[in-house]
């Protein structure tokens, strides 16, 4: 199950910020793609969120032929890096600043191009809702709370952590309080190509229990999934909290919207569908 677009709202703002984080991540990207495979390690390492950075207090610092001061608790990552002859992989800042620049790297295509559109699809509406410096805060510390997510349910990764994500399922659990009724046209691959349109309770509601039900798998000792499920399920409740506590305090307004008109809620202008 995968959207591809939703219904057009009459907008009150175009959609600066989420244009803009668009085009940094396909920015970053391409810079990536542009390195060897050595850099790009280097790269993911340097700027990636790696939790036993953060939860252990150390740098991970590995230099060719040598590393410094963290044999006891990356010694093996670093033997397997030199050994590559990778380049020097130190944070070029502090590492705490990680859990902002793994939000902008992808580790490859079909990851990029999966988060992308799923912020085209859905981030438009929550930024002309919350308004552009809000919603870039909002993108952003719901990024942060997937990362910490993350970092709780696995302290001791040496692992870089990296992907906009955690981020985006923030702006989806936004979307799913502000437009839970909105039909989103999603396509459904199973043995065959279907394109149907749902509500985006159904859609989001489908991709956070599936989210759920993986991350639970994912727990299992034996099981490596290379998928930051706790991130996309920390950012999800944080932007639905968000979403929730701004309606409650500051809009005063029902946490779940009622249903609208058969033909689409007019109050907000003409719905349809991009030709």
């Amino acid at each position: 199950m995968f959207p591809i677009s939703d219904q057009i709202r009459a907008r009150h703002r175009f959609p600066y910020v989420n244009v803009a984080l668009i085009a940094i991540n396909a920015i970053v990207f391409l810079f990536e793609i542009s390195l060897n495979s050595l850099d790009q390690t280097a790269f993911f390492y340097r700027l990636g969120l790696i939790p036993r950075e953060l939860t252990g207090g150390v740098a991970f610092e590995c230099l060719v032929g040598t590393s410094t001061g963290i044999e006891a608790t990356f010694g093996d990552v670093c033997d397997r890096l030199i050994a590559q002859g990778t380049p020097d992989i130190t944070t070029p800042f502090h590492t705490w600043g990680t859990v902002f620049t793994s939000m902008f790297i992808h580790g490859g295509m079909l990851h990029i191009a999966g988060n992308l559109v799923f912020l085209w699809v859905f981030g438009d509406n929550v930024e002309d809702r919350l308004g552009h410096f809000k919603y870039l805060v909002f993108y952003l510390a719901t990024g942060v709370a997937a990362g910490w997510t993350q970092i709780a349910i696995n302290m001791d990764s040496d692992v870089p952590t990296i992907g906009a994500s955690g981020a985006i399922a923030g702006v989806l659990g936004a979307y799913l309080l502000l437009y839970p009724y909105n039909q989103i046209r999603t396509v459904i691959i199973f043995f065959f190509i279907t394109f149907v349109r749902l509500p985006a309770m159904a859609v989001l509601g489908f991709w956070i229990i599936l989210q759920f039900f993986s991350g639970i798998f994912a727990l299992v000792p034996s099981v490596t999934s290379g998928v930051a499920y706790w991130a996309h399920i920390g950012g999800f409740v944080a932007g639905m909290a968000t979403i929730a506590l701004l309606r409650l305090f500051i809009w005063h307004e029902p946490i779940w919207p009622g249903r609208p008109r058969p033909f689409g809620d007019w109050s907000q202008g003409p719905l349809d569908f991009p030709r």
